[in-house]
């Protein structure tokens, strides 16, 4: 094979080995592990989620004759904790680690099993990222600032998402799942016209793309009924479209089909000590928008995604993300993070300037407040997020 086969692109879509989603999926646990082998697993969990699951999951585990092990997640997906649960999987002959609640746990989980060399599997309680599918962990320091994306030759080799759970979770969850899922079309289809590659580094395949786009249909479509729902702790068709949408459809299209702007813009935000009230989802919306200006998108696209993403619950402001009255050197920071060489903003068709990004977020607060205007929402503030 020549050098110059070896250097052609070629498409690449990666997907996770089983995906479990329904009322009651977590008590299928047990035998699902049982499935792939395991016989000393482990389950990585916070003291709230280990309270809430403990029940069903000592069941399921008794049901197919597995131990229950569970090891206290520390809080935050650093490189030191992925670290600290790896001895622990090598000390305990573990054969397995399995990520139980959100993105944080489940990252590290991830991370772990990498270091070890074992399956991982992600047991999601809540809707509020697309980390349960994918095969990249996000990695911060300890104050909570994006600190690299690390990748993996694999995705979790099975994933469990019970809705009974997602309905029990603060709504904010969820809305933060909508707002994470949103950018998935918006970030693969600048990666389609800028015939840039995916996370997996290769062409995104017409399957990623698709998959990205029917993420954003449905969210359209449910998005508002489910959070509805999801406040009277119901679980209705909506709620279980908008879960696929915001788990395993985001999952495999911002995988499949790729970042851009959006998600820098999030990395950027998380700079900046004021911002870290926010969850990931609420900041990728900010970045959402700082996307859709920075390319132009006419004020018919941008107004309406502007007011339903505020009916949402997300922040369309700088203000409700703290950054009301930041001063340049604050902003010049963000953006100094969210155009870093490394970046997915580079994946756009278009390089954008320092100065470009920087207005852009600034013209997102007046977008924002006028979104909220007109449909009825009070002056924006960053309190509605703490």
């Amino acid at each position: 094979m020549s050098e110059e086969t070896d250097r052609t692109p070629v498409s690449v879509f990666t997907s996770p080995g089983r995906y479990v989603q329904g009322r009651g999926a977590l008590g299928r646990l047990g035998t699902l592990l049982g499935g792939l082998g395991s016989r000393r697993p482990l389950v990585l969990t916070d003291d709230v989620v280990r309270g809430l699951t403990e029940e069903v999951i000592t069941e399921s585990f008794a049901q197919a004759d597995l131990p229950l092990i569970f090891e206290r997640f520390g809080g935050v997906p650093t490189s030191a904790e992925a670290d600290r649960v790896s001895a622990v999987i090598n000390e305990g002959e573990h054969d397995i680690v399995i990520g139980l609640g959100g993105g944080t746990a489940i990252d590290t989980a991830k991370a772990a099993g990498d270091n070890t060399g074992v399956p991982w599997v992600s047991a999601a309680t809540v809707a509020s990222t697309d980390a349960p599918t994918s095969a990249l962990s996000v990695v911060y320091t300890e104050s909570g600032s994006f600190e690299s994306y690390r990748f993996y030759d694999r995705n979790p080799a099975l994933v469990v998402v019970d809705t009974q759970y997602v309905a029990q979770a603060p709504v904010r969850f969820l809305s933060a799942g909508v707002g994470d899922a949103f950018a998935t079309w918006i970030e693969a289809r600048a990666v389609r016209r800028a015939h840039t590659t995916n996370m997996v580094g290769g062409r995104p395949t017409h399957a990623g793309t698709a998959l990205a786009e029917l993420c954003w249909e449905l969210l359209w479509r449910s998005a508002l009924p489910a959070l509805e729902a999801v406040e009277k702790n119901l679980v209705t068709p909506d709620v279980e479209a908008v879960v696929e949408a915001t788990t395993l459809l985001s999952g495999l299209g911002f995988e499949s089909g790729g970042l851009a702007a959006a998600h820098a813009v999030h990395d950027g935000l998380t700079a900046v000590e004021q911002t870290h009230h926010l969850t990931h989802g609420e900041k990728v919306n900010l970045g959402s928008l700082t996307q859709l200006v920075l390319e132009g998108a006419p004020a018919s696209e941008i107004d309406p995604f502007a007011e339903f993403t505020a009916r949402a619950g997300l922040p369309t402001t700088l203000t409700e993300a703290g950054l009301g009255d930041a001063g340049d050197a604050v902003l010049d920071e963000v953006v100094r993070a969210a155009t870093a060489p490394s970046e997915t903003i580079h994946k756009l068709a278009f390089t954008p300037t320092h100065r470009d990004v920087v207005e852009a977020l600034r013209a997102v607060e007046g977008i924002g407040r006028r979104a909220r205007a007109r449909v009825g929402l009070g002056e924006p503030t960053p309190e509605d997020y703490r």
